[in-house]
C-alpha cells in the first residue's frame, strides 16, 4: 500500500507518522488455508486465539487466557505449529503462547491443537514483539526463537529480531531463571545471535547440551543445504 500525503501536508509533518511504524522482523506472508485449517480455525480460534494489534498495550492476563496459573512459554514464529504441538503435547505442565503471522501455519497448529486434545496452548496472530510489550515482566518460563528469518543483506540487519532492545525486553519478561533459546542455521546470524545474548547484562549462557527440542522444517532445510544448526540458550540471572 503506498502512504497519501494531501496537499496541505508538508515533510514535517508526515515525518513523525513515519518515524512510529514499527520495523517489522518478519516477511508479511498470507496463504490459503486448507479445508482442514479453515475448519479448526473456525472452531478453535475464537476460544483459543489472540489478536495481535500494532500499538495496543492492553496487558494480557496470562492465567485468565489459559485458564489455570502455570508456567508460560512463549514460541516466537513458530511456522506450522508441528514442533509447538509436539513440545506442548510432551510437557503438559507448562503453557505455551505461540504467535505467528502465517495464516496456514496458524490454521495447522490450532488443528494439531484440536486432534492431540491440547489444552495448554493458545494462539497469538500479529507482531511478536508487539505481543511482549503487553506480557507483564516476569511473566514468562522461557521464550523460544527458533529459526527466525536471517534477513541475510546488510541493508536489512536492522530487521532481525535478535537485536540489544528486543533482548532487552524479552529478558525483562522471563522471571528469574527463565530461559531465552535461540536456534539458527546462518552461521553469521548464529555468531552475531551470540555477541548480542552474551552483551546482555542480564543473560548468562548455559553450557551447551543436544538442543531438546523437536526438529522444525526450517531445521531440516537447513541441515540439507549443509547449513550448521546452532542453539543458543541464555537464562536470566
Amino acid at each position: 500500500m503506498t502512504d497519501t500525503v494531501t496537499p496541505a501536508a508538508t515533510p514535517d509533518a508526515a515525518a513523525p507518522a513515519a518515524a512510529a511504524r514499527p520495523i517489522r522482523t518478519f516477511h508479511p506472508r498470507r496463504g490459503r488455508m486448507s479445508a482442514r485449517h479453515a475448519d479448526a480455525h473456525a472452531a478453535l480460534w475464537p476460544r483459543l486465539g489472540l489478536t495481535v494489534t500494532d500499538g495496543d498495550r492492553t496487558p494480557v492476563d496470562l492465567p485468565a487466557l489459559f485458564g489455570r496459573a502455570a508456567p508460560v512459554v512463549l514460541e516466537i514464529g513458530f511456522g506450522m505449529g508441528d514442533a509447538t504441538a509436539a513440545m506442548a503435547a510432551a510437557d503438559p505442565d507448562r503453557d505455551y503462547l505461540g504467535v505467528e503471522v502465517h495464516t496456514p501455519g496458524i490454521g495447522n497448529l490450532l488443528a494439531l491443537v484440536g486432534e492431540l486434545g491440547l489444552t495448554n496452548v493458545r494462539v497469538a496472530r500479529g507482531d511478536a514483539m508487539e505481543l511482549v510489550h503487553r506480557l507483564a515482566p516476569g511473566s514468562l518460563a522461557a521464550v523460544h526463537v527458533f529459526f527466525p528469518d536471517p534477513w541475510p543483506k546488510a541493508r536489512h540487519h536492522k530487521r532481525r529480531l535478535i537485536q540489544p532492545a528486543n533482548v532487552a525486553l524479552l529478558r525483562e519478561r522471563l522471571r528469574p531463571g527463565g530461559v531465552l533459546h535461540c536456534a539458527t542455521d546462518w552461521p553469521e546470524y548464529a555468531a552475531s545471535m551470540t555477541e548480542t545474548l552474551s552483551a546482555d547484562p542480564g543473560l548468562r549462557r548455559l553450557p551447551a547440551t543436544p538442543h531438546q527440542r523437536p526438529e522444525t522444517k526450517f531445521e531440516r532445510r537447513g541441515a540439507a543445504a549443509g547449513r550448521p544448526i546452532t542453539d543458543l540458550r541464555y537464562t536470566r540471572i
